[in-house]
């Protein structure tokens, strides 16, 4: 984790959701991205300055299992009539490459794996040409803890409540941007929270 943060000018954090199953009828290399939601965050003030959203229309499992509904809120009809992935990633880039000087952040390496899945299945290039980071390694990090937390544990251990729909890509993207202040180190977590965390 030695890189230097402070030549970026923003940070920018995108959450994907994709299809998924609890009966193993969709194999890993075959999820496919069916919401990317992503904010903009200025490195200097933390403040959020935009924001993308688009829902994905899955092709090779194109219809959603009650599990992935259930697990992210995202229906049929919503990717029913959603932009396929290149297409969709156009849309993104079109955004994206608005602002220049940004550090690619998501909760774990997951985003970064499944946008390089989309992208090789539909013969595009990766969208996100900058440097990517971890920012759950990078909050144990800086709070020194020495496990790791997925992104409602950190907003508790932080004292947030979750605003929004746990794994709604644009939803948990915001809540990481309500994170980075402690995700940077700049604010301490709530050392009571650390404590009971410890005792479950």
């Amino acid at each position: 984790m030695n890189m230097d943060l402070s030549r970026y000018r923003y940070f920018l954090i995108v959450d994907l959701e994709a299809t998924c199953c609890n009966k193993q009828s969709i194999a890993r290399n075959e999820m496919e991205i069916i919401e990317i939601g992503a904010v903009m965050v200025e490195a200097e003030t933390l403040s959020v300055v935009d924001e993308f959203t688009t829902f994905v229309r899955p092709v090779r499992k194109p219809l959603l299992t009650a599990f992935c509904t259930e697990l992210t809120s995202i229906c049929q009809a919503d990717v029913n009539g959603a932009p396929v992935y290149p297409a969709a990633i156009k849309q993104f880039k079109a955004w994206l490459y608005q602002y220049e000087s940004f550090l690619f952040c998501s909760w774990g390496d997951y985003d970064k794996a499944q946008l390089h899945q989309d992208s090789q299945f539909h013969k595009v290039s990766y969208p996100i040409g900058t440097e990517h980071i971890n920012i759950k390694k990078l909050f144990s990090l800086n709070q020194n803890l020495k496990k790791k937390y997925g992104m409602a544990g950190a907003l508790t251990l932080s004292g947030l409540s979750l605003d929004g729909t746990h794994h709604r890509g644009i939803d948990d993207a915001r809540n990481m941007a309500r994170l980075m202040p402690f995700v940077l180190g700049r604010r301490p977590v709530l050392k009571q929270s650390v404590a009971s965390q410890r005792r479950v």
